[in-house]
């Protein structure tokens, strides 16, 4: 028996939940109704239709056992299914986002209805959060769903008849099959395809048996997460393999943890366009969130520190943890204190309990506001700045239900704001976050958040490894630039030495500093200097950033670098191109705060635009604002010339680490000398932190042995031969789905290094070879519809640019053009000329691709691939080969004339005439004709080319096709709705 998706990976998921093991002939389904663990049933047991989401019978009985009124009135179930039913419906008006929103607001039980005395309206409960037994918990594969077509998803565990989560399994087999491309099906496919199905959806899951990823309703594959369990060691395990994917599945899929992410960790947000998204949590937030909680509930230590790295989500576990203390009954209605400490964290911060419509959030704008607000024993909440404390009376509030969450905690020591807090809220809990590792030499950050009880004084620590292990931020590359521009560092640290601590310098006090130190800012702001780095810059930013359509921070000295560089960088690029973001104060000149000054709600704006990547702004210049708690992840490199250290040189350069498409890491390029010694600029006691950063010399190192490896794969083939000879060469070299796999790893492993160091002198030495390797890549690349997402990569911006430069090995498209038709196939059957068998192979793969997505050139397509993998295994002859590739050639020229004659015959008035025939019933007036002149003429009139990229264009072409069929009492049938909007959206 070999390994398949089905039996090793699908039936290992089902196994691993339930008990039931699919692959053994008697199979015993448990038959036990209730308790907190999955009961397997196979699809065809369950009693619902292939168009029905819903389980209707396990609904009814879940809302009689949980409804009281329903259960005195059982027909009442009726009329809540009925609302259901009119949300899930309602997906292709408003949207899955939205009506999925709506769904949970039922799943939460925030919805109630006129059931109860005098038509009182009471809650109705779908799911018992209190007693999980209340629930029953049904898994079932290959679940077959209709909706505009049929699908059939591969796990999906329903509770109370509803399904909670879908699982997509891949093969285990194949190194370019992952999880992604599971990810890719659920997300691509079926949520289109089937959206009414993902309407109660809490998170779907895919998985190829060696890593476990999952998200949320229309999140991007860039943002699909690892589910992680602590080890025994306290750390968090990453191990490969079914035995660890098992331990992860089953603890992400039980139904204490699902259900706690529907109650407590789901969030739908709202961005600046005003479009809605929906957020799930992290594994890191999920357990940092739950940490905290817990230590609250249990009552036995007050406080806890919590680091969690740059860029990983730490606001987000603010909100998480707000949210569920303030549900939490243990916690008598709670006070939740949010402490930040700068005006941009403040804004960050509450920006995303704004943005999360998290209820009962209040900001406080001064210390007197704040102050009251304790005094009158305020249950919300609350988010303030450190600061406000400094001035706090001492017992201001004695409740035990107090729980302050600090922001970037170890900037709390400076005045000993931490003692000032426990004594204004003596029984409160005192939680510190921070994304920087504290020293231990900062006895005040664990003095006031680090509980002995904690193992290495953290609550909870998720590293820098963990981050980039686990996809949550990007590796950081940084490159030392320009030496003769450096500076004397002794003598910049001498100058530094008059400020106690330089990390913390805001714009006026850089400014002072520098006057301190006249020689250092004439030198470090000469104009010789200035242009000399800014023409780098320039230079760099065209050939590395830009190309990738990423953008770009300059960190300068001072306020007046700020204005100098801008200046000098107009000279290179359009002015709409940069913005100085610098704050100014009473004593500037009045033309300079005129020309500079950028207040709060101007800052947001250039925010806003710098984030759009179709604005012109492609810089912004500062040297003190947004170096913390600026969220832009299309920010990629950080242009460095200034003196920061410590915490805040690590907030700054992680600016650059957050997730992007097509961003494969962060990069620091330093003018200042900041990273001459890594190791010394990060002095921490965590070793860890001290690899935060991975100089490019490291990387060159790496590229002859990345080199060699790819081009392992090609023994005895010469690479100078040209044209169409010398691919078909290499081609043959790699001749099964195993070699060109592992020629893609490594090849990707090459790609990711080359795309770094671009443009960098050292690429010359192996340019033709690289040039040759990305041709041979590109021309074995599976078709579209057959891809394994993970190894063969879209190629970046550079290597692209390679391809397309002149190539001294022939262009890999320019292969020589093959017509395909029945003389051509007849003269190959009758004489086996292996290159001719060979170019027929590839135009049938050509034309496949060109087809994607139609049924029949699929199975064409599948009986190809099938056909080729026989003769890789020798399992038949070359005769028999090449009698059936003919024979499936034949069949394609069959299928490509009868679709030109069915696009030729089919207007769109034919298409939808055809439509009505096929669903007509005795019902349908006969009047067909009329029923489709009328839908042709309203749509014409409505529609506009491109229309169905637009949500505006669907909108009223929705309304329309309802408006056509009302005339004719049609519009109630959902299903001759879908079918004509469909035909509608493919022929107009």
């Amino acid at each position: 028996m070999s390994f398949t998706e089905l039996n090793s990976v699908e039936h290992y998921i089902i196994h691993q939940v339930s008990g039931v093991n699919l692959n053994a002939d008697n199979i015993a389904t448990p038959k036990s109704s209730y308790g907190t663990q999955w009961v397997y049933q196979s699809a065809e047991e369950l009693n619902r239709g292939v168009n029905e989401v819903l389980v209707e019978v396990e609904l009814t009985a879940a809302l009689l056992r949980l409804n009281p009124e329903i259960k005195q009135r059982p027909e009442l179930a009726d009329e809540v299914i009925y609302k259901l039913r009119a949300i899930l419906i309602s997906v292709n008006q408003i949207g899955l986002v939205k009506a999925n929103e709506e769904f949970f607001k039922w799943l939460s039980g925030d919805k109630t209805m006129p059931f109860g005395e005098n038509n009182r309206h009471v809650p109705v409960r779908l799911l018992d959060f209190d007693d999980l037994t209340n629930n029953r918990y049904v898994v079932t594969n290959q679940f077959r769903i209709h909706h505009r077509e049929t699908k059939i998803p591969d796990v999906v565990l329903l509770i109370n008849g509803i399904p909670a989560a879908v699982g997509e399994a891949k093969t285990p087999i194949r190194p370019s099959v992952s999880w992604l491309d599971g990810a890719h099906e659920i997300h691509t496919v079926y949520e289109n395809a089937v959206p009414q199905l993902f309407v109660p959806n809490i998170l779907s899951f895919a998985t190829e048996g060696k890593e476990l990823f999952y998200g949320a309703i229309r999140c991007p594959l860039e943002f699909w997460a690892p589910w992680r369990l602590e080890s025994e060691q306290g750390d968090l395990a990453k191990q490969l393999g079914l035995a660890e994917i098992g331990k992860e599945l089953t603890d992400l899929l039980s139904p204490v943890r699902l259900l706690d992410i529907l109650q407590n960790f789901s969030l739908f947000t709202t961005n600046k366009k005003k479009q809605r998204s929906k957020v799930i949590p992290r594994f890191q937030q999920y357990e940092g969130a739950n940490k905290i909680v817990q230590r609250v509930i249990e009552g036995q230590i007050k406080k806890g520190l919590i680091w969690h790295f740059q860029g990983s989500g730490k606001s987000l576990l603010m909100v998480f943890a707000a949210q569920k203390l303030r549900k939490a009954t243990e916690l008598k209605s709670p006070t939740v204190i949010v402490l930040v400490d700068r005006t941009d964290l403040d804004t960050q911060i509450s920006g995303t309990f704004n943005a999360a419509d998290v209820p009962n959030v209040e900001s406080t704008d001064s210390i007197k506001e704040l102050q009251t607000m304790l005094e009158r024993d305020t249950r919300k909440i609350i988010i303030s700045m450190i600061h406000k404390f400094r001035d706090a009376k001492p017992n201001m509030n004695l409740r035990d239900n107090i729980i302050v969450l600090v922001d970037e905690a170890h900037r709390t020591q400076e005045g000993d704001l931490g003692r000032q807090m426990r004594a204004a809220l003596p029984n409160a809990f005192l939680f510190g976050l921070t994304g920087t590792p504290v020293n231990k030499a900062d006895k005040n950050t664990f003095w006031a958040f680090g509980a002995e009880e904690d193992q290495g004084g953290y609550l909870s620590r998720y590293t820098f490894h963990d981050s980039i292990r686990d996809e949550a931020t990007l590796p950081l590359h940084f490159e030392p630039r320009l030496v003769d521009v450096h500076v004397d560092k002794e003598a910049i640290d001498q100058a530094f030495a008059v400020f106690k601590e330089s990390a913390a310098l805001n714009d006026e006090e850089a400014d002072a500093l520098n006057q301190k130190s006249a020689k250092m800012a004439a030198f470090l702001k000469s104009p010789e200097r200035v242009a000399k780095i800014v023409t780098d810059i320039a230079t760099h930013f065209k050939e590395k950033v830009a190309p990738q359509g990423f953008k770009a921070m300059i960190v300068t000295p001072d306020r007046y670098a700020c204005v100098l560089y801008k200046e000098e960088l107009d000279k290179h690029f359009p002015t709409e191109a940069s913005r100085v973001v610098i704050s100014t104060t009473a004593n500037d000149d009045y033309e300079f705060k005129q020309k500079w000054a950028v207040d709060k709600s101007a800052q947001e704006k250039i925010v806003d635009e710098f984030n759009d990547a179709q604005s012109d702004l492609k810089f912004i210049i500062v040297t003190a604002k947004l170096l913390t708690g600026f969220d832009a992840p299309i920010l990629q490199t950080l242009y460095l010339d200034k003196s920061i250290k410590d915490h805040t040189l690590l907030q700054a350069i992680c600016r650059t680490n957050r997730l992007y498409p097509q961003k494969s890491f962060g990069r620091i390029v330093d003018y200042f000398g900041v990273f001459d010694d890594a190791a010394k600029a990060l002095e921490f006691d965590e070793e860890s932190v001290k690899q935060v950063i991975t100089n490019l010399s490291a990387l060159k190192e790496k590229l002859p042995e990345a080199m060699r490896d790819a081009l392992a794969h090609f023994p005895n083939v010469d690479r100078t031969l040209e044209g169409f000879e010398g691919l078909e060469v290499a081609q043959n070299t790699i001749n099964s789905n195993e070699k060109k796999d592992a020629f893609a790893l490594d090849f990707k492993y090459l790609a990711k290094l080359w795309e770094s160091l671009s443009p960098d002198n050292i690429l010359d030495l192996y340019n033709q070879d690289y040039k040759w390797l990305a041709q041979v890549y590109e021309s074995v690349k599976p078709a579209s519809n057959n891809i394994g997402k993970l190894l063969w990569l879209t190629l970046g911006a550079q290597t692209t640019q390679l391809i397309h430069d002149h190539v001294h090995v022939g262009e890999v498209h320019q292969l020589e053009e093959f017509v395909l038709d029945a003389d051509v196939i007849e003269d190959i059957f009758n004489n086996s000329d292996p290159k001719k068998i060979k170019a027929l192979e590839k135009m049938l793969v050509q034309r496949f691709s060109k087809h994607a997505g139609n049924p029949t050139f699929k199975k064409l397509s599948e009986r190809l691939e099938e056909l080729r993998d026989k003769a890789e295994k020798g399992l038949i002859s070359s005769i028999e080969f090449i009698k059936e590739l003919c024979k499936i050639a034949k069949e394609t020229v069959q299928a490509e004339k009868e679709q030109e004659e069915a696009l030729q015959d089919k207007t769109p008035q034919a298409a939808l005439t055809e439509l009505f025939l096929e669903l007509k019933t005795e019902q349908t007036p006969a009047v067909v004709e009329r029923i489709v002149t009328d839908i042709d003429a309203i749509v014409r009139v409505v529609r506009f080319p491109g229309w169905q990229q637009s949500t505006q264009g669907e909108r009223e072409v929705q309304q329309s096709l309802r408006k056509a069929l009302l005339k004719y009492k049609l519009h109630k049938d959902q299903v001759l709705f879908d079918r004509a909007y469909g035909y509608i959206k493919e022929y107009y």
